[in-house]
This record gives structure tokens, sequence and C-alpha cells, in this order.
């Protein structure tokens, strides 16, 4: 029967330096989801955990009514604009700023099988859009400024009234009321330049755009996702949902807060390292010390040594005599 095993043997090369640790380079580059998936998540369990109450306040910042700013009749100038519906609407948000980065970030782990690249883009995408929520939010609230079209929010028969202190006494409904207080800044531009700015960025780093070889395609690519978050804040402008001034600075935020949240797991795209992630250079720091560190628990060398313990001995003389051409 041994010429079943040399058959076995030989489609597999270097077998048995696979099953005593004497891995390839390529092989301790390997960190899929599958054998070192579980480690990363339990590693970062309390940054879930922090996303998770990012996300109640979120909720909670929602139901919180606004600054009602004193609107005078000489005010109202500036907020006769029509209502209109949104050209974005407000469900398609989370669709090109979330779900269409993390597609990207998938598209690059199943051609590189780097768990650390997977997961850190999530998170870090996550974190970025959830801190803009929470600020933009906020900063909603405590400005209160009216909406462009404020006046038919709070009139909308167009017959105006004001108290003897000048200010306005709406009534319209309560929830339009409501969110006519919500223009500074705007919402759907500070998430968009969030999540696709964080795209531009990663994108950035993984094409190597920075790379001093002045290949202007690439800038194109780095260019794109930031075109189509200008769009938007433009389509908010022209829907008369908000002022530009409230465009600009939901831009900057979103913009800046991308930058910190990439910055806390990537390099600069400009870095010579600026493909991967932090922790992927860790990890083939500690690989190279340690080749040990790149093998699952489950890996070759426990099952080498099971197998040894069953054939009482007899597994390794059997390999000997393979690789020696005894056999």
């Amino acid at each position: 029967m041994a010429w079943k095993n040399l058959i076995c043997f030989r489609s597999f090369p270097n077998f048995r330096g696979i099953f005593q640790g004497r891995v390839s380079g390529e092989e301790l580059d390997a960190h899929t989801i599958r054998s070192h998936g579980v480690t990363v998540v339990r590693k970062h369990k309390y940054d879930w955990l922090i996303l998770l109450l990012l996300v109640v306040i979120v909720i909670i910042l929602n139901f919180i009514n606004p600054f009602y700013r004193f609107v005078g009749e000489d005010m109202m100038t500036d907020l006769k604009y029509p209502m209109k519906d949104n050209t974005v609407p407000v469900w398609a948000v989370p669709m090109y700023a979330v779900l269409l980065p993390i597609v990207v970030f998938l598209a690059f782990y199943f051609r590189r099988r780097c768990v650390y690249d997977l997961h850190h883009a999530i998170l870090g995408l996550l974190f970025a859009v959830l801190i803009t929520g929470v600020l933009t939010e906020s900063i909603k609230n405590a400005v209160g400024r009216p909406r462009p079209d404020f006046f038919w929010r709070c009139f909308p028969d167009g017959i105006d009234n004001y108290d003897k202190w000048g200010n306005v006494v709406c009534h319209g409904e309560d929830s339009i009321i409501k969110e006519g207080h919500k223009s500074f800044p705007s919402g759907h531009t500070s998430l968009s330049f969030t999540g696709l700015g964080f795209l531009s960025l990663y994108l950035s780093g993984k094409i190597k755009a920075f790379n001093r070889k002045g290949h202007v395609a690439k800038l194109c690519i780095v260019f794109l996702p930031l075109l189509v978050a200008s769009l938007v804040g433009i389509s908010r402008v022209d829907d008369y949902w908000h002022h530009w001034q409230d465009v600009f600075a939901g831009g900057l935020l979103g913009f800046v807060v991308a930058t910190f949240c990439y910055l806390q797991f990537f390099p600069p795209p400009y870095h010579t390292d600026g493909w991967g992630p932090y922790a992927y250079f860790r990890a083939q720091e500690e690989s190279r010390l340690n080749p040990q560190l790149g093998q699952p628990a489950n890996g070759p060398n426990v099952q080498a040594q099971a197998l040894n313990q069953e054939t009482g001995g007899r597994y390794t003389s059997s390999m000997d005599d393979i690789e020696s051409g005894r056999k």
C-alpha cells in the first residue's frame, strides 16, 4: 500500500514541510476570515460595542426637538422657496455611502484574502458614518436654522402669522415644522462625503495613486466618489432643502471625519505602505519572528501530531522513507 501513499503525497508539494510548520511566505501571508476572522473580531469587540452605542445616540438625537430659532417677517424673504421632493431620497444615502464601499472592500478581500484589510475597512467606515451622524444631528438640533422652504412648512396655506415680538406663529404640521429647523449642516452631504470620502481614500491607497509615477488615470478613480458626493450636495441646494453654507459645512465635516477614521486603521495613501492596514504589517512581522503565530489553532502541526500518536510513530518514519526514496 506504500505506492498509494506516494501518489497522495506527490500531489501536495512540500507536504511534510507544511505539517512540520515550515510554511512558505505566501502561506504565512494568508489571513482569511476562516483562519483569523474570529480572532480579529474578538480583539475589537469593544469597538463594535461602541458602534452600537453610537447607533443608539443617533436614534435618540432624531427624536429630540431642535432649537426653534426666532424667525421674523423680514427674514422670510430667503425662506419662501417652494417645497420639493428629494432628488436623492433618504433611503438611498446608506446604499451608496455604506453598502457600496463595503462591496468594494469585499472585492479587494476576495483578491488578496486579507481579513485585516476587510475588517478594519468596514469598522473604520462605520465609525466614520456614525460619528458624522452624531455630530450632524447634534449641530442641527443646537443651531435650528430654518430651511429655504420654511415659509411653506410654517404656513402651508400661505397665510402668515406673527406674535407681538415679531416671531412666527406656525400652524403647519409639527413634524414638518420640526424638520424645517434642521437646515445646518446638510445631513445628506455630510454622510455622502464621509462614506464616499472614505472610499476615495481607500482606493487611493489600494491603487497607489500617489506613487510618484504620474498616472493621471488613477486620480480619476480617486476623484469619482468625491464627484458623486459633490453632486449630492448640489442637489440639496437645487431642491431648496438647504442653503449653500449648509452643504459646504456638511461636506467639510464629513470628509474631515472620514480622514481621521481612515488614518486610525490605515497609513496615509501617499505612504509606501499605504495599500494595507497597520494590523496587516504587524501580523506579518509577528509571523516572520514566530511562524507558529501565522497558523490557526487547528492548523497542520496539530493534525500531524494527532496522526503520529494514532500510528504509534509510524507516520513520521513513513514520511522519512518517502522523502529519501525508499518507498
